[in-house]
């Protein structure tokens, strides 16, 4: 078994679905390392070597070194959660907070972000109501970020 002394390795994602053996709760600011220590739920350390530039997402699967399947998910954090039935508003505010680089989970009738007080504060500003609540957070990947999986476009200009 490949380990770091009594630290479990995980170091390949799979790509067809396989039944897990063990999950892996993890927060989205360890989901977009490549190299971290963590616990799998049933507290056994582990420590993750993927490919730089991946995010994980809840569902992906691993493999440990060990040959279990590991499940990755989206672990309850503290999150701003932006709700309206005016698309508009909800535009403006994802069209400032994305200029200011903030990750953004967007959803049918609202908009999330990792709960930053002074964000808060600007989209209130804008109108909107901050709900502080902790939620499993899967923002966007972004335009530029190609994520395993992904659809990427090729333009020749």
């Amino acid at each position: 078994m490949n380990t770091l002394g009594d630290v479990l390795t995980i170091s390949q994602r799979l790509h067809e679905p396989r039944a897990a053996d063990a999950r892996l709760e993890l927060p989205f600011e360890l989901r977009s390392r490549s190299r971290f220590r963590a616990q799998l739920v049933g507290g056994e350390q582990v420590g993750v070597m993927l490919a730089r530039g991946q995010i994980l997402r809840g569902g992906d699967l691993l493999l440990a070194a060990d040959g279990r399947v590991v499940e990755v998910t989206a672990a309850p954090e503290s999150v701003s959660t932006l709700r309206s039935a005016d698309a508009r508003l909800l535009a403006r505010a994802a069209y400032h907070l994305g200029n200011r680089h903030v990750a953004l989970q967007i959803g049918a009738g609202w908009l999330r972000y990792s709960h930053d007080h002074v964000l808060d504060a600007m989209v209130e500003g804008f109108g909107l109501k901050v709900t502080i609540e902790q939620a499993a957070f899967e923002p966007e990947s972004g335009a530029y970020h190609a994520e395993l999986g992904s659809h990427t476009h090729h333009h020749e200009h």
